[in-house]
């Protein structure tokens, strides 16, 4: 598929997750803080601030976008003509609890800060979960649980009990049917033993999902976790804290290795510290991470044990003219994401999303401005702490889609080769009434949505209404999103609520 042939995509509204009214007030443990689809695109985790995972699945099981494509084959078989999936509720459970360090006096929160999908092996899931220092392996079970069900009248249950009776006592000791002197009693068989349809009568078993912690890799970090990566050789992953990135084998939780060091012998010599980090998803050999001084940095582990000085950095260098302290804040990038065929690498600062090639360091393929409006209003949002909202990146299974998020729940989404006023702004919202004709901007094509009508699921309808970005809520941010690895659907969060857009 050309780049340009499916530049300007339909967006409609496809689901929403978490009711509530618009009066309601979010509690803090509520709030959704990551977003992450597995491998398949058949399941969905969020983590929220109250250290709960919730999983979704599509509803009709396994769907058409369980078959992993390479990047040709999607092209020719039309990579949006993928149904998109529709998700039910699997499972929930709690994965991390507060907790209170006496050494350092300082608490734990149980705010789950990232999630990573790993192989699935024996009809189960595992999915990795992380909060400020503590990284948990999760194993997520299908079982079956009988369940009587209801009776319509006394009658019908005296005829099952009876009918059960009967069938215990043609039973021996080890439950097996017993016969007459070797020989089988078929006919007797057939008319004591209840038929399925009666069994279902009195009890049903239904599907559910259990979760069990089966690692836990603690005492690593110092300092705060802010990002977890799976190596693609499926036994390895690394965690990164703001000064450190250590490697994990799957298997062993007791011990891992510090492979980059950025603590200085003197922390008044500190200077930047690293914000995310993503192992390369073909060759398990290469990891990048992102730094608040606006730097990405690509290493080769084959090369040192500690790999701080072997790193291959990308720089914007139209961006370091004059520098001062505010635009130094706006630089930090806060996530980095590789697309499939792991030739390019997305970031996301505060002010901008662009797109690297792996092969040119010194400036980006394509930069996106996201935030520009807000320049002039960048000592407000210093004031305020806007300036250090986080904001995620992603991509879409081809590469050629990019989406991020801003404030007022606005999601943002570009494709290759477009610029900033190219690509689709929608407000994720369930209220029908949220979305006004506002004055566009100059030369700026937006495509908005309406009718979010409230509820558990919903189909919508694009719309022609404009979204002005000029408008700044920093209440409601939209930070934390997901694209579907097989097709042009977008999971994104707004306070306790997981929106589904696709096109």
């Amino acid at each position: 598929m050309n780049p340009t042939t499916r530049r300007h995509l339909e967006w409609k509204f496809s689901q929403v997750f978490g009711e509530r009214s618009p009066d309601d007030e979010i509690l803090d443990a509520d709030r959704i803080s990551t977003v992450e689809f597995d491998k398949s695109g058949d399941y969905v985790a969020v983590g929220d601030r109250g250290g709960r995972i919730v999983i979704f699945e599509t509803k009709d099981g396994k769907n058409t976008a369980d078959q992993h494509y390479s990047r040709n084959q999607l092209e020719q078989l039309d990579y949006v003509s993928l149904n998109h999936p529709e998700y039910r509720y699997k499972t929930e459970f709690q994965s991390h609890e507060p907790e209170f360090d006496y050494l350092k006096s300082l608490e734990i929160e149980e705010k789950i800060n990232k999630l990573k999908w790993c192989t699935s092996l024996s009809g189960s899931l595992f999915i990795l979960s992380t909060n400020d220092k503590t990284i948990k392996l999760w194993k997520v079970k299908d079982r079956k649980v009988k369940k009587a069900r209801e009776i319509d009248s006394p009658h019908q249950l005296l005829s099952s009990e009876n009918t059960l009776l009967s069938e215990k006592s043609f039973m021996n000791e080890q439950g097996i049917p017993s016969f007459a002197n070797g020989n089988h009693v078929e006919s007797g068989v057939n008319s004591i033993f209840p038929s399925q349809e009666l069994r279902s009568k009195i009890a049903n078993y239904e599907d559910t999902a259990y979760a069990r912690c089966r690692r836990v890799y603690a005492h690593a970090h110092d300092f705060n976790i802010n990002s977890i990566s799976n190596n693609s050789d499926g036994e390895t992953f690394i965690s990164a804290d703001d000064l450190r990135i250590n490697l994990w084998n799957l298997e062993v939780s007791n011990q891992s290795f510090n492979i980059i060091d950025m603590k200085p012998s003197n922390m008044e010599e500190l200077t930047e510290v690293i914000t995310s980090a993503e192992f390369h998803p073909i060759h398990c050999n290469l990891l990048a991470y992102s730094s608040s001084r606006g730097f990405i940095r690509l290493v080769d582990m084959r090369q040192s044990a500690l790999c701080d000085y072997s790193a291959r950095i990308f720089q914007d260098e139209e961006c370091h003219g004059s520098r001062s302290f505010l635009t130094e804040i706006v630089a930090s990038i806060t996530d980095i994401k590789f697309p499939v065929d792991g030739r390019h690498i997305l970031s996301r600062d505060y002010m901008n999303l662009k797109l690297w090639d792996m092969h040119m360091d010194s400036s980006p393929v394509a930069t996106f401005k996201i935030h520009e409006h807000l320049r002039p209003k960048l000592c407000d949002l210093y004031n305020n702490d806007s300036i250090f909202d986080k904001f995620e990146c992603c991509l879409s299974g081809d590469g050629l889609h990019f989406a991020t998020g801003s404030y007022s729940n606005l999601l943002r989404i570009f494709f290759h080769g477009g610029g900033s006023d190219e690509g689709a702004t929608i407000e994720a919202s369930k209220d029908p009434n949220s979305i006004k004709n506002r004055k566009p901007l100059p030369r700026a094509r937006r495509s908005s949505l309406s009718n979010l009508t409230r509820g558990f699921y919903k189909q919508g309808h694009e719309s022609t209404s404009v979204v002005d970005e000029y408008s700044l809520n920093s209440s409601s941010k939209l930070q934390h999103l997901a694209w579907h690895p097989c097709t042009y659907l977008i999971a994104c969060a707004s306070g306790n609520s997981l929106f589904f857009y696709h096109a």
